[in-house]
C-alpha cells in the first residue's frame, strides 16, 4: 500500500479533540453538496480537511503551530499556486466557537463557485 495512503489512515485514527469536533460539523454539510476529506495526503502535504469541489482547505492549529509559521506559509503557497485556499483555526476557536468558525466555513464555500474539475 502506498506509504502515504496508510499515514493519512493513521492521523484520521489519531485526531484531535478539536478536529473531531470539525470533523462532524463538517460532514453535515454533505447535504449541502460540500464533501470534506480528512487528513487527505495532497501535493506531499495532509491536510486536515479538504473539500476538493471548493477548492477549500481548512487546518486546525494547536499551540505547535508557532513553530511551523514558515513551514505553513511554504504549504499555503503550493496550495495556492493549484487554486486552493487555505482557512485556519485554533484549537481554542474550534473548541470555544465551533457555530462562528462553522459560519466562517459556510460564507467561504458560498463565495466560491465549485470547481467542475475537481477530484
Amino acid at each position: 500500500m502506498d506509504p502515504a495512503i496508510e499515514k493519512a489512515r493513521a492521523m484520521r485514527k489519531a485526531m484531535t479533540p478539536p478536529e473531531l469536533r470539525l470533523w462532524k460539523c463538517l460532514r453535515r454539510l454533505r447535504g449541502e453538496g460540500r464533501h470534506f476529506r480528512r487528513q487527505a495526503p495532497f501535493r506531499g502535504y495532509f491536510l486536515d480537511f479538504v473539500c476538493h469541489r471548493s477548492r477549500l482547505v481548512i487546518e486546525v492549529d494547536g499551540r505547535a503551530r508557532e513553530y511551523r509559521v514558515e513551514h505553513d506559509r511554504i504549504r499555503d503557497a503550493v496550495l495556492l499556486r493549484e487554486g486552493y485556499r487555505t482557512l485556519r483555526f485554533s484549537n481554542e476557536a474550534v473548541r470555544d466557537n465551533i457555530d462562528g468558525v462553522m459560519e466562517r466555513i459556510r460564507t467561504e464555500l458560498g463565495a466560491h463557485v465549485p470547481h467542475p474539475g475537481s477530484p
